[in-house]
């Protein structure tokens, strides 16, 4: 009889996720096997937990969902030799083809051939995950299994801050979710001049001034423009990261770049949104569209930062046991947490799979 796992299932076509017992999935030859220890929770599981239009037109019923994770390999595909049984992990979710244009020139982040793990197969939110040996990324021993289970958001807002060069150069960043805020402490920790965060949300913004040195504003309550000219900025800011999706917020940014001015935009809008073209035009601003990481470039500049001195840790602010998901879940979608991580080796010390005898 095969061992089963516990593992997080969309299991029906309505909100909400239910814990499953699941047979452990069986690697191919060029794969491995990972027992999960941590993993995050992504505003892409809110989606998916609340069955929204995208989650509906997206996700399969029957998913196991999830894809933010670290976690030690405990099975090897015969075809993999450059890893070993027993080290520590974490991965790229974003699962490529082979046959792109954009794959076969080294641009594997812009495959249109993409899968995720947790949207498209099944995912990480289980006590085992599959994962191409070739998108396991070893984690150093200096980065515990916390932030290496949000590596993966982590590696979205190095990706947008540095889309652009940022030494000496003031950045606004509109969004204190998560991202928002580790693109901020990325932005400092990489020589920008001033670094300022905006949101409507209090709380995310005096969790952003725990993280890093940013300057927080609440544009509900504080003018954009008296807090530029506060610090001594003279035209405006020369480069944007745009977190939020919110219209609103895009047009704020507009209005306060310099001319020539450049924005890295990560932000989903809901739905179409109109633009004001011609600001943008005259402005002569540079846009560019952020989606993931950089494979592997991202990853590699992360750990660096993270090696070097760069400390996101505040940005984790609930811990919950794998059993205790829906606790999370509620602290995620109250909109006053940073990252919420599930732990899911409480409870399973005890039930050690043998792997070998499979």
């Amino acid at each position: 009889m095969s061992e089963t796992m516990k593992c997080l299932v969309k299991s029906q076509a309505e909100k909400g996720l239910w814990m499953e017992q699941r047979e452990i999935p069986k690697i191919g030859p060029d794969d491995v096997l990972i027992r999960v220890k941590k993993t995050g929770l992504c505003g892409t599981d809110a989606h998916i937990w609340n069955w929204d239009d995208w989650s509906q037109r997206t996700v399969p019923v029957g998913l196991v969902t999830g894809h933010e994770f670290a976690g030690e390999i405990v099975e090897l595909g015969q075809n993999v030799h450059d890893l070993e049984i027993g080290q520590r992990c974490s991965g790229e979710g974003h699962l490529i083809g082979h046959l792109s244009r954009q794959v076969r020139a080294g641009r594997f982040h812009l495959d249109p051939e993409t899968r995720g793990i947790g949207v498209n197969v099944d995912g990480a939110f289980a006590e085992y995950l599959k994962l191409p040996a070739f998108n396991v990324v070893p984690l150093p021993d200096t980065i515990p299994d916390e932030i290496g289970a949000i590596l993966d958001p982590l590696g979205n807002a190095v990706h947008t801050a540095l889309s652009f060069d940022l030494v000496g150069e003031d950045v606004l960043i509109t969004g204190a979710g998560p991202i928002g805020v580790m693109a901020a402490a990325v932005a400092k920790h990489v020589g920008a001049r001033h670094v300022v965060i905006t949101d409507v949300n209090q709380t995310r913004l005096d969790l952003a001034a725990q993280v890093t040195d940013v300057v927080t504003v609440n544009v509900t309550t504080t003018d954009l423009l008296e807090v530029t000219s506060g610090l001594g900025m003279k035209q405006g800011f020369d480069v944007g990261l745009e977190m939020s999706g919110n219209q609103v917020a895009f047009d704020q940014m507009v209005e306060a770049m310099v001319m020539g001015g450049q924005v890295a935009m990560l932000g989903i809008p809901p739905g179409k949104s109109q633009v004001d073209w011609s600001r943008i035009v005259f402005k002569a601003l540079t846009i560019k569209g952020v989606y993931g990481r950089e494979i592997f470039e991202t990853w590699y500049k992360m750990i660096a930062m993270l090696e070097d001195g760069l400390d996101v840790s505040r940005i984790i602010t609930h811990h919950f046991p794998a059993n205790n998901f829906e606790q999370g879940f509620a602290a995620m979608l109250s909109g006053d947490s940073g990252k919420v991580v599930l732990d899911w080796a409480v409870g399973s010390e005890e039930r050690e799979i043998n792997i070998s005898a499979r």
